[in-house]
């Protein structure tokens, strides 16, 4: 019975208890028969709490049993990223200098499902602060990929994702600033969804880059992650950045097809991917063109900036959010014979190669002398990848992109070269600069049976649009 709870979807699963066919405590305690099986190999949780989790599903029968209402949620596991705050778990973001600490509140995403009903297992590994491909830079443990444990799963999400493809959750949230959702989503075989910059709220999301963050579902299917969706969006006036207007619908436009849809393969990034990426992206344009859709290739130049553009503009928003660990207020705190030498062992300490790599990169590019030659030049590429876009939605209703140049690569291959890293992100990195929203889709495997993920991208507030590509995707491809 284990294996068969642990293969529902959402909306199985609520048939299934609303059937009364099965409770949620024992949904609970298949996913807890997983984890034991699964996390000691994998390495996905920083932090859990089952008997909580048990102790709220519980609670939710009793509730059942009295005919009361459940959330949209209700029974479903979930594993957040752990960069959101939550009172019931502490939140390092994989780093040494938060280890321990407990937020006094939560982000605005865990109160959001908590609502609903959803059911926290619990806090999942990253890359410290966010900043990484392939969870290999947390200060606590390496993530392993659930097809191959010599293999990474991306980051810098990569534990939520690992934990949902190793069914040890149902659910994961993650955070996407340059591809952390849809990267990891993509080797380890799930979809990942980043919305449109302000369809989320960011309130109590450890702030990496606060002008490209964006949180975002983790799920085995589009269904899923539609349901998950739209129960994290909605205006929030704790977010400055908050869309102030109403949330699309995304679940009962799934099945309205793509009949008419015009959509654009950019073939200047499918150039750089290997063999294996290129022919599963031409199958799942073959899948949407099944389903009605027009297809046509589109050569997006601008994109090729990205990258550097990236890596100054996310670096430089770092270095200012990461300044408020300094050992006074929270945190790790070392001793030191002035205030400033205490800051100085503080963040020598509590901060790990990468992230001090990308503090040192983002101060340089905002320092006196350098500020106009390297800040500046940045956000004026941004814009032009940004008019890019404008002009290829003239033409096109949706873009298809590989999301990953290359399958999971194995753990240590690409640590000695931080480009090599970076360059992972090239296909996600431009839907984060222009703030579109976009989705990574399971697209079958490569000859060593490893992962394959494509993307689908539109324009600002286009999510409706979006999930129902991905659901003519995923619906062709089975």
């Amino acid at each position: 019975m284990n294996d068969e709870i642990l293969d529902w979807g959402i909306a199985e699963l609520h048939r299934r208890l609303e059937a009364r066919e099965v409770s949620t405590v024992e949904v609970i305690d298949a996913y807890q028969e997983q984890i034991e099986i699964q996390e000691p190999e994998i390495g996905a949780f920083l932090t859990l709490d089952l008997d909580a989790a048990r102790s709220t599903a519980t609670a939710q029968d009793t509730r059942r049993s009295r005919g009361e209402t459940l959330g949209r949620m209700a029974g479903v596991p979930v594993a957040l990223k752990d960069n959101l705050c939550t009172t019931a778990f502490p939140t390092t973001a994989a780093s040494r200098i938060l280890e321990g600490w407990i937020p006094p509140y939560n982000a605005t995403v865990v109160d959001r499902l908590a609502d609903q009903d959803g059911i926290v297992l619990g806090k999942t590994n990253l890359d410290e602060f966010a900043m990484g491909s392939s969870t290999e830079n947390s200060a606590y443990k390496i993530t392993k990929n659930p097809y191959d444990l010599e293999r990474v799963p991306g980051g810098s999400s990569g534990g939520s994702a690992a934990a949902v493809a190793s069914r040890m959750a149902l659910v994961g949230l993650g955070s996407d600033t340059g591809g952390s959702i849809r990267q990891p989503a993509a080797l380890t075989g799930i979809v990942g969804f980043k919305p449109t910059y302000g369809r989320v709220s960011r309130y109590g999301l450890l702030a990496f880059a606060s002008s490209l963050d964006q949180i975002g579902p983790l799920t085995a299917s589009v269904e899923d992650a539609a349901l998950v969706a739209e129960c994290i969006m909605g205006h929030d006036p704790r977010d400055a950045t908050s869309l102030q207007e109403a949330s699309p619908l995304l679940l009962g436009a799934l099945t309205e097809g793509v009949r008419g849809i015009r959509v654009g393969i950019v073939t200047n990034l499918v150039e750089i991917a290997s063999p294996s990426i290129q022919a599963a992206l031409l199958r799942a344009a073959d899948a949407l063109a099944q389903a009605g859709a027009l297809i046509s290739e589109i050569s997006i130049d601008e994109l090729a900036f990205g990258l550097a553009a990236y890596y100054v503009v996310a670096p430089a928003e770092a270095s200012s959010n990461l300044a408020r660990y300094d050992g006074v207020r929270y945190g790790l705190r070392e001793p030191g014979a002035t205030v400033e030498e205490m800051m100085i062992a503080t963040r020598t300490k509590g901060f790990g190669p990468e992230v001090k790599r990308r503090i040192m990169l983002g101060t340089y590019a905002l320092s006196a002398g350098y500020y106009d030659a390297f800040y500046v030049t940045a956000q004026r590429v941004r814009s032009l990848v940004r008019s890019a876009f404008d002009r290829a939605y003239e033409s096109v209703d949706l873009l298809l992109t590989p999301t990953s140049p290359t399958t999971a690569f194995r753990i240590g291959e690409r640590s000695a070269d931080p480009v090599e890293m970076y360059r992972s992100d090239i296909c996600t990195i431009p839907s984060n600069l222009s703030g579109d929203p976009a989705l990574s889709v399971p697209a079958g495997a490569d000859p060593d049976g490893l992962p394959i993920g494509v993307q689908l991208l539109g324009p600002p507030r286009s999510e409706q649009l979006l999930f129902r590509g991905a659901y003519a995707v995923e619906e062709g491809l089975r």
